[in-house]
């Protein structure tokens, strides 16, 4: 199993969440493979320590910020393992529910996590379930909360999936392309817990507009392709 965190300046936080992921691979074959997407604090340095005590932990550096969705897509390019875990950083979601979406393993190719109650101040929440109701209405995704930073994913599945995001998009892109590829997605309830420390920039206005700018592509690429396969259909 392949822990992929992606991390932004999450110096207070990235130490517990790779000793948690270690924790739960135990004595089993796997890895956590860290993106420090640019950070300016400690949290290099910090990965690169606990890489230097154990073999499973791998820091991969973005020389600067290039968005949520390059951190991910550089941490599945890097993954080696058949599941692959998207674990954000920030200590908001606790490992024991991984249980849960492991359940579905069996049947399912993808399987996301659905946070039962967000514990994020109420501005947050109420552009998350826009966001999401968002992406439900523009690519037919059949998933109530998009962007849960909490997925467990198929590596066969992922690697053919054609993923260009560098923003927030990235998880529609993942769920549209799958849906596309007949991938099974199920969703899963987790739990949400209160930020420990650091500060969460996805609600950040230019990260919001790189993200519509990115579904907007999507939305057009995909139409495109529909276009495609009826034109050949005929």
């Amino acid at each position: 199993m392949s822990f992929v965190l992606p991390a932004l300046n999450e110096q207070a936080n990235i130490g517990c969440a790779v000793s948690a992921a270690l924790d739960r691979l135990g004595g089993a074959a796997g890895e956590v493979v860290v993106v420090d997407d640019g950070s300016t604090d400690a949290t290099a340095a910090l990965v690169s320590a606990l890489a230097a005590g154990d073999p499973r932990v791998r820091l991969i550096r973005h020389g600067r910020r290039c968005g949520y969705g390059a951190a991910l897509r550089t941490g599945f390019a890097a993954a080696r393992f058949d599941w692959v875990v998207v674990w954000d950083a920030d200590g908001q979601f606790d490992l024991r529910d991984l249980d849960r979406l492991a359940a579905h393993a069996e049947t399912a190719d993808v399987i996301v996590g659905r946070r039962a109650q967000r514990s994020d101040p109420q501005g947050r929440v109420v552009l998350g379930a826009l966001w999401s109701a968002l992406v439900r209405g523009v690519l037919a995704v059949r998933v109530r909360d998009v962007d849960c930073g909490f997925k467990l994913l198929r590596r066969s599945l992922l690697v053919e999936l054609p993923l260009r995001a560098t923003g927030a998009a990235i998880s529609a892109e993942i769920l549209c392309h799958a849906a596309r590829r007949r991938g099974r997605i199920v969703e899963v309830d987790v739990r949400h817990l209160p930020r420990a420390g650091g500060r969460a920039t996805g609600a950040a206005p230019a990260v919001a507009l790189r993200g519509l700018a990115e579904l907007a592509r999507l939305a057009i690429s995909t139409r495109r392709r529909k276009v495609r396969q009826t034109d050949l259909s005929v």
